[in-house]
């Protein structure tokens, strides 16, 4: 998701810095003591600065939703139930925030939990809320 918005900010921001190349190119070349085919070359930007302007704005806009997006999202609860399969033994645990939990051992009749094929923790198997990234939407076995 972070890569996502700051993709779209940094190619609103390169779009931008195009779409408006025929204003600041010109007076850069002249600084630096540029010659009459590089001002050519400015010219011809020119005709791409309206369709770079659009781009640069879709690309800003795009950027920021995904910013508010992410502000919006639900508080992560930190706290599970896990209920054991074999004796249905329940108990609240405080789920890590760092890592997966690939195995619990029951305290009652000592059967050691694994995650069920698909899941990514004992958590998202047996507990009543999804470990926390899975609740941000992450893929936290990458």
């Amino acid at each position: 998701m972070t890569l996502t918005k700051n993709k779209s900010i940094l190619g609103g921001i390169f779009a931008f810095i195009l779409a408006t190349s025929c204003c600041w190119l010109p007076a850069l070349i002249l600084a630096l003591g540029g010659s009459a085919g590089l001002l050519a070359l400015s010219n011809e930007l020119e005709s791409y600065s309206g369709m770079l302007m659009v781009l640069a704005v879709f690309l800003l806009t795009y950027g920021g939703y995904q910013y508010y997006k992410t502000k919006q999202m639900k508080e992560v609860v930190l706290e599970s139930t896990i209920t054991c399969p074999e004796c249905n033994h329940a108990k609240t645990e405080t789920m890590p925030t760092n890592a997966c939990q690939f195995f619990y051992e029951c305290e009652n009749c000592k059967k050691v939990l694994k995650p069920n094929q698909g899941d990514c923790c004992v958590f998202c198997s047996f507990g009543t809320v999804a470990c926390p990234p899975i609740q941000e939407g992450v893929n936290c076995c990458d």
